[in-house]
């Protein structure tokens, strides 16, 4: 069973916009779409209850609050049963490094993208937050000397 939704060509151009610019007005949406701003509104609210908007998000610079080293963390942890990956993963997303988890096919299980003051900061946190941990069997650092950031998903 897919979980796309069917989008007509209204749908997909409010999408391209709102991917670029999410704080645009809808009546600038609307004009731009070619639609009424009633409608152009009916249209975010559906894609928004199917689950195709997801949110909006503000990003942050972490170099700017502080944390100028990112690394990514590759986690093993054993044994990989659900009773210790349901605890392992709100932990981590509860802590305030983490920017983004995944969880992984292969001999690692989880990839955790951080961000930390420092090298000692980074230390701290894969001593105490990771490793010290009964079923996190192994952590590989990487730093991460550059990032960029890609899209739009829709052309």
């Amino acid at each position: 069973m897919s979980d796309s939704v069917a989008l007509d060509p209204v749908d997909l151009h409010i999408l391209r916009l709102l991917q670029n610019e999410a704080r645009m007005t809808y009546r600038d949406l609307a004009a731009e779409v070619g639609v009424a701003p009633s409608t152009c509104l009916d249209r975010v609210a559906r894609l928004r209850r199917s689950g195709v908007i997801l949110g909006e998000e503000l990003r942050i610079d972490p170099a700017k609050i502080g944390r100028g080293l990112q690394a990514l963390l590759l986690v093993q942890v054993r044994p990989h049963r659900r009773d210790l990956i349901g605890p392992f993963v709100e932990r981590v997303r509860g802590l305030p490094e983490s920017l983004a988890l995944f969880h992984l096919t292969g001999p690692d299980d989880y990839l955790v993208h951080v961000a930390v003051t420092g090298a000692a900061d980074l230390q701290r946190l894969v001593l105490d937050e990771f490793t010290s941990h009964r079923e996190v069997a192994r952590v590989e650092t990487r730093l991460i000397f550059q990032q960029w950031n890609c899209g739009p998903l829709l052309p």
